[in-house]
């Protein structure tokens, strides 16, 4: 997910279809860079308003609760979010974690 408050609908979808997933049984791993990096510090999802769109803060709780949230390690170091500034669960990790799991086998990888 690379869009955060920016791009509002986007981001949005992003989560939503992340969460639709698990609800669906599908594994997720949610990978937050660029704006969407905001998303991994505490409040900043609640902060978040779309209208007629569920809430930021419930749809990231329910990735964090069945599924895996990894936040960007370049994209954390540009705007100074270190491991002990992210809402617990969330990750910290960079580009071999994330081609690693983009091309396990039966990986479906979604970009928003």
């Amino acid at each position: 997910m690379t869009a955060g408050a920016d791009a509002p609908e986007r981001c949005n979808q992003a989560f939503t279809v992340a969460a639709a997933a698990l609800a669906s049984g599908v594994p997720v791993s949610l990978w937050l860079t660029g704006e969407a990096s905001w998303f991994a510090l505490p409040g900043r999802a609640e902060e978040f308003t779309l209208p007629h769109a569920a809430r930021l803060g419930d749809l990231l709780d329910a990735v964090l609760a069945a599924g895996r949230v990894t936040l960007c390690t370049q994209c954390a170091a540009r705007r100074d979010i270190t491991v002990d500034d992210v809402i617990e669960g969330v990750r910290i990790a960079g580009a071999p974690t994330f081609v690693e799991e983009a091309l396990g086998d039966g990986v479906q990888a979604l970009v928003y």
